[in-house]
């Protein structure tokens, strides 16, 4: 257990015994002030309206009942909140023994034995992800990195849409359209040269009834189990996957596992729920196509009718999805789906359809909402569609003109590596500072910043302590707080004791975007640790503050990894 949480747990056990002392039996919560104006926090307003009083008189009431010692150092009474400051000694002290024994797994909580299953990314395999969608990968990578050191056994999942229109245009496109046909795409990689047949397919759809039919039949065979349609398809969005994967590999994302669609009709799981919730009394049927009515759940309007088959009676994209779900649920405990906000109605339309079919869970959605740039592009050169790979180029192009006014003194070959490094940390960055549910305009002058808050001015500070441990050499770690006594060195130490609650709320409570506010604050307090403190030259103090130092260094790499992030030792 950290000083934080055993400081929190001697607030709560006081603040109790404090209400018990008053007769009062509300419950409570204590909360971390955002301001940094106290340590812990007992807002008092909600007690105030139970006990009938002031919120300031019932702070006042509680503080008089409350008395310090162990980790609370000082009680006050302020505005309605009744404020806990921790005993800094202590605080000092044991989190920087905290950190030392347990190095980059500082944060890191036991396994819990529970597994998440989270899906995130699964575009449509008919094009290059686009910039739009940059939040799914990007986000769904980093709430696994916390989870999984809140201690759950995480897996990753890309859902292949690999049954439909889109993917039947696709292959149709590929298997019939002579290359000489279709123009090529400025970039040598598998997804940009596939998509070109994508809308020259789709053209040719709207134009002729013969590509029509053609595209109608491959899609009866495929919904029949065809395995000679299935097999084709496959591997036009085989060889799709192949330049999605390069992207995400680029920008740091690896997932554990590939879902196919069509593997929900080739075992017959898709029909299987087409049955359950045809014998459902929510079932209903119109012209041949089956639905169930939920306007009993709260659906309102022209969307109480959930369409489960069409009127051939072959399933749709909801009902494999459906089947998915239940596969899901069948190999772990939780389920979250990172989703585009585009997708709340149908995804309360599938939690419902899950009750019907007796799911006791609910797959837990995390929204987002869609990135855009200034104008919509970033150069003359691209067309209406900004790829994610165009924005990676840009961002490393961006990073290295960065680099070389700044060290010039490097190789070609390592300005371009550390530009590599900031510039997707910086897309990363940028996407994960803004909380997924609110639009955000992806600028440079933010991504880029090194002096604000971005991915370049926590690597540059980590980079920073590398080079002071570089310099210092070997050394002996001293943990003595008589020796770290400077104002600067207890608030750096105070918000690196922070960070295993920061990664809890993240991970538990799906808010990821208090990391890189935290990764901010730490190099700001580090930043003015160095520029107060000297460290190398502080006799005595040295090694003590050396090992602040690098305790310093060890979470700045811990964040940037969970954010999955590169920690550089050198900029």
């Amino acid at each position: 257990m950290t000083v934080r949480e055993r400081f929190r747990n001697e607030v709560e056990a006081k603040v109790k015994e404090a209400l018990d002392a008053m007769a009062c039996k509300t419950s409570f919560e204590v909360e971390a002030p955002s301001t940094g104006i106290a340590d812990l926090a007992l807002p008092c307003f909600s007690l105030a309206k139970s006990m009938r009083k002031q919120p300031q008189a019932v702070a006042e009431e509680l503080c008089s009942h409350i008395s310090c010692g162990g980790l609370i150092c000082e009680v006050q009474p302020v505005n309605g909140y009744l404020n806990f400051y921790i005993d800094q000694d202590s605080m000092v002290r044991e989190t920087l023994r905290e950190l030392l024994e347990s190095g980059e797994d500082y944060g890191r909580q036991k396994n819990k034995g529970i597994r998440v299953n989270v899906e995130h990314t699964s575009v449509n395999p008919t094009g290059p992800i686009h910039v739009g969608r940059a939040r799914n990968p990007i986000i769904g990578d980093t709430l696994s990195r916390c989870l999984r050191r809140c201690g759950y056994d995480v897996e990753t999942e890309y859902y292949v849409n690999d049954v439909g229109k889109q993917v039947v245009l696709l292959t149709w496109g590929v298997l019939n359209i002579p290359p000489s046909e279709v123009e090529l795409s400025e970039r040598d990689k598998t997804d940009h040269r596939l998509v070109p047949y994508y809308r020259l397919a789709n053209q040719m759809m709207e134009t002729s009834d013969e590509v029509r039919e053609q595209i109608a039949e491959i899609l009866r065979r495929f919904e029949a189990g065809d395995e000679q349609v299935i097999s084709q398809v496959r591997k036009v969005v085989e060889m799709m996957l192949e330049g999605l994967k390069e992207t995400l590999d680029a920008i740091n994302v690896h997932l554990d596992r590939y879902v196919w669609e069509s593997q929900y009709i080739a075992d017959g799981s898709a029909r299987r729920v087409v049955e359950m919730l045809k014998a459902t009394p929510y079932c209903g049927v119109e012209d041949g196509a089956y639905y169930l009515e939920l306007k009993d759940f709260g659906i309102q309007g022209k969307n109480t009718r959930f369409t489960f088959t069409r009127s051939d009676g072959t399933t749709l994209y909801t009902t494999r999805d459906l089947a998915y779900h239940l596969d899901k649920f069948s190999r772990a405990d939780r389920v979250i789906d990172v989703l585009g906000e585009d997708q709340k109605l149908g995804n309360q339309q599938l939690s419902i359809a899950l009750q019907i079919l007796g799911v006791e869970s609910k797959p837990e959605p995390l929204f987002y909402s869609f990135v855009s740039l200034p104008d919509g592009k970033m150069s003359t050169r691209l067309g209406k569609v900004v790829y994610l790979d165009d924005l990676i180029d840009e961002a490393v192009q961006r990073a290295y003109e960065e680099v070389r006014k700044r060290r010039d003194d490097l190789s070609e070959k390592k300005m371009w590596e550390i530009a590599r490094i900031i510039g997707i940390g910086a897309i990363r960055y940028n996407i994960l500072r803004i909380q997924p549910e609110k639009k955000m305009v992806f600028r440079w002058e933010d991504a880029l910043n090194f002096d604000g808050n971005s991915a370049p001015f926590l690597q540059y500070a980590h980079a920073r302590a590398c080079s002071i441990l570089r310099k210092a050499g070997d050394f002996e770690p001293v943990v003595d707080e008589t020796l770290l006594t400077v104002d600067y060195e207890r608030k750096l130490i105070s918000v690196i004791s922070q960070f295993p609650e920061v990664i809890t709320e993240c991970g538990e409570n799906k808010r990821i975007h208090l990391l890189p506010s935290y990764g901010h604050e730490l190099a700001s307090a580090f930043n003015q640790f160095y520029a107060a403190v000297p460290v190398l030259t502080s006799g005595d103090k040295r090694n003590a503050r050396l090992t602040l130092v690098d305790c310093s260094r060890t979470v700045m790499k811990i964040t940037l990894e969970t954010l999955g992030i590169v920690a550089p030792e050198e900029m």
